[in-house]
């Protein structure tokens, strides 16, 4: 489904949301305290701004006694082949978002990640993928990846490990061209990047892929990922916890010029590793 007629599915539930709960006359606060979510995230819910989780269409329903309508239009929206199903919404939020900030502790960001990196995580990941299934993850990620270069492109800061520059997926020539890519972005002004150096030893979020998102009108939201598996955070207090143990990361890492100095060095030690095989 194409972007824009996404946006369009997710106005009418929001609209549709809007006319059962005033039909049931109940205002946004009352309905968000019967499903354990604030008036303010109804709102957000109805004008299309934020898209509610799974579980919480469900409780919608319930409420509203709605025969399972907003738990079906929630799985068609979110049920997105060419992302894993606890992946689908992150895209959507990124597409809103003002500031994205993400700690990558083995991998390259999906947003940075280049054609040939994409498969060569795919095919490691699934060694019997077909061309058509590769081919179609790295058409998603691109096009994914085209937040960064819309006018209105988010804030974009991310705190890679360095183990993250240094393994060669895709074998050395293909990870000095991804690191090369990295490192134009970071001239162009487009994103921030710092690595944490394996020399800082034990750090926050140990291990965890971690994304932080910010919003013009919705309030911020975590995204923490481990073995096929994903947990999108919008409690509060969750949020300023994960917030503030990237804040901790930042702080160990290497500052933004040292940081593209390192991934500049490391290209070019790929560059020479595939020179000699």
């Amino acid at each position: 489904m194409a972007n824009g007629s996404r946006q369009a599915a997710w106005e009418f539930f929001g609209a549709e949301l809007r006319r059962r709960r005033e039909e049931a006359g109940m205002t946004q606060v009352e309905l968000g305290a019967r499903v354990f979510v604030s008036g303010a995230y109804i709102g957000q819910f109805e004008q299309a701004i934020r898209k509610p989780q799974l579980d919480i269409a469900q409780r919608i329903d319930e409420v509203l006694q709605t025969d399972g309508i907003f738990e079906r239009l929630c799985r068609k929206l979110i049920n997105d082949r060419r992302y894993a199903e606890y992946f689908a919404e992150v895209v959507e939020l990124e597409r809103f978002a003002t500031k994205i900030c993400t700690f990558a502790p083995t991998l390259v960001p999906g947003l940075l990640q280049i054609p040939a990196y994409i498969r060569a995580v795919t095919l490691a990941s699934n060694p019997f993928a077909t061309e058509e299934s590769i081919e179609e993850k790295i058409t998603s990620r691109i096009e994914r990846a085209q937040i960064l270069n819309d006018a209105t492109r988010p804030v974009y800061w991310t705190v890679l490990h360095e183990h993250v520059v240094r393994i060669p997926v895709g074998g050395s020539a293909g990870m000095a061209e991804q690191l090369d890519h990295i490192a134009e972005l970071v001239r162009q002004r487009r994103v921030l990047v710092q690595v944490l150096p394996t020399a800082a030893g034990a750090y926050p979020l140990m291990g965890r892929m971690v994304q932080l998102m910010e919003f013009d009108d919705a309030p911020p939201a975590a995204y923490t990922e481990a073995v096929y598996s994903g947990n999108l955070l919008d409690d509060p207090a969750l949020v300023k916890r994960v917030q503030g143990a990237y804040d901790l990361l930042r702080a160990a890492a290497l500052s933004p010029e040292a940081s593209l100095a390192l991934i500049e060095s490391a290209a070019e030690d790929h560059r020479r590793c595939a020179s000699t095989t």
